[in-house]
């Protein structure tokens, strides 16, 4: 299923995440560091959701309370709660 994600305080404006049976298979961010989001979004395919969200959430961008990575833990928590889990 594939799940469209605004994101909030960082650079890149959004992700697109296409998630199988609980499992991230692609993800894309719009904007942002080309060559850090590139390396995110290779890293995770294939990880468990929940695994994802434990490793990414909570990083931080320099002064930002939050970042790329983070925001990525944060669409997946919302495509959770999406899904009912």
């Amino acid at each position: 299923m594939e799940f469209s994600y605004k994101t909030k305080g960082v650079c890149s404006r959004g992700i697109l995440i296409d998630v199988e049976d609980g499992i991230v298979k692609t993800v894309k961010f719009d904007g942002g560091c080309s060559g850090n989001t590139q390396g995110v979004a290779t890293l995770v395919s294939g990880m468990k959701v929940d695994d994802v969200i434990d490793k990414l959430e909570g990083i931080k961008c320099g002064f930002r309370n939050t970042s790329c990575p983070a925001q990525l833990a944060e669409a997946l928590k919302e495509y959770k709660t999406a899904k009912g889990e």
